[in-house]
């Protein structure tokens, strides 16, 4: 399995509590476990968890190799910074070292409606190479559950490293396949 490096926003906790009732916790130590107990990660994967302020993390480094990087979900205000080329954050340095690297970066937004600023950010990044993956479910795989609609949008966020983390049901011409 790949190597995981997690950085959680400053507004992650408050997103996870009042979006998931879960209370995160904000030290690098306690996060592993609770990543990976959230994700179901098996203890012999790998996954470290960086503290949000610390711009001098391994992964704040373009020497620092990496497959990529996926920030899910991306507000508007990061993607703000980043097409601007701006980084006060470990999570942006991060993702700004992708760029400049030629790295894979997969922004994952969710915000809606789109105003045009938005819009011209987003375009100036997907200008510079990165990937936008919409958090737009389809359809036509029949989802049941809501956990059905967040596998679709991350299998998705996953494509765009040919990474099969996430069981997905691909439209094939008609038919479905696993």
């Amino acid at each position: 399995g790949a190597a995981v490096d997690v950085v959680a926003s400053k507004s992650t906790a408050m997103v996870w509590l009042a979006e998931q009732g879960i209370r995160m916790p904000l030290e690098p130590e306690q996060q592993s476990a609770f990543w990976r107990e959230q994700a179901e990660v098996p203890e012999n994967g790998t996954l470290t968890c960086h503290a949000w302020g610390n711009v001098g993390a391994t992964i704040a480094s373009g020497s620092f190799r990496t497959q990529g990087m996926v920030i899910m979900p991306c507000s508007m205000s990061t993607v703000g910074k980043l097409a601007s080329g701006l980084s006060g954050d470990l999570l942006e340095r991060a993702a700004d070292v992708q760029i400049k690297e030629g790295r894979k970066l997969v922004i994952v937004p969710r915000e809606t409606p789109l105003s045009l600023i938005h819009l011209r950010n987003l375009t100036a990044l997907a200008e510079a190479g990165v990937r936008i993956v919409p958090a737009i479910p389809a359809w036509y795989h029949q989802p049941q559950t809501i956990d059905d609609l967040v596998d679709f949008v991350v299998a998705r966020a996953l494509d765009q490293f040919e990474l099969d983390c996430v069981p997905l049901r691909r439209w094939d011409g008609g038919e479905l396949r696993p």
